[in-house]
């Protein structure tokens, strides 16, 4: 008798509970939730006057250009000492160009090809994913489609337009990066 008690005022408290909570209870809870919103400091909570990263594509790097990046870019990592895998693609994607130095590490090959395309694909340098995950802790980033959070990647853009971007990979994403830099700087002025 006393688990058939116990069973019915479970249930009564059950019911009472759910119907608080069709009614007013949701009330002040989407109250509560607009009130932290407002609140809320959260940098993804703010909007931007303009496009981030709003550069038009333009037509692709030719060839000639593209291996004279590939060269800029050997030439830096020489003077370094830095062995690295370097790609060019053009501004869809494709790729253009490509060497791979003595000594670099083999699985650098597709990583360089592959921060060139995110940098062209999201025109943006492969830095702004890093610094994304890392440092504002904005881990949505990773459900983002064909992403690398890794520098190296560096769009090229010429006359305001977007006509492609170098990758660099083999070293440390600092070193990538300092190499891809150097190249693209003989583009982007």
């Amino acid at each position: 008798m006393k688990r058939l008690a116990m069973s019915s005022l479970g249930a009564a408290l059950l019911g009472a509970a759910l119907l608080w909570a069709s009614t007013g209870f949701s009330g002040a809870a989407a109250q509560s939730a607009a009130a932290h919103s407002a609140a809320s400091s959260s940098p993804l909570d703010t909007i931007p006057p303009k496009l981030p990263f709003n550069v038009p594509y333009g037509p692709p790097i030719t060839l000639q250009r593209a291996q004279a990046l590939l060269q800029a870019a050997i030439a830096e990592a020489v003077r370094r000492g830095w062995p690295l895998n370097v790609a060019v693609v053009d501004s869809g994607g494709n790729l253009v160009a490509f060497a791979r130095m003595d000594g670099a590490m083999l699985a650098s090959i597709k990583i360089a090809e592959h921060k060139a395309r995110v940098a062209v694909t999201y025109r943006r340098p492969t830095r702004a994913f890093e610094d994304a995950i890392q440092k504002q802790n904005s881990v949505y980033v990773m459900t983002l489609d064909d992403i690398i959070a890794s520098r190296g990647g560096i769009p090229l853009i010429e006359d305001g337009k977007l006509i492609g971007a170098i990758g660099c990979s083999g070293g440390a994403g600092s070193q990538d990066e300092a190499v891809c830099t150097a190249a693209a700087a003989t583009i982007n002025r």
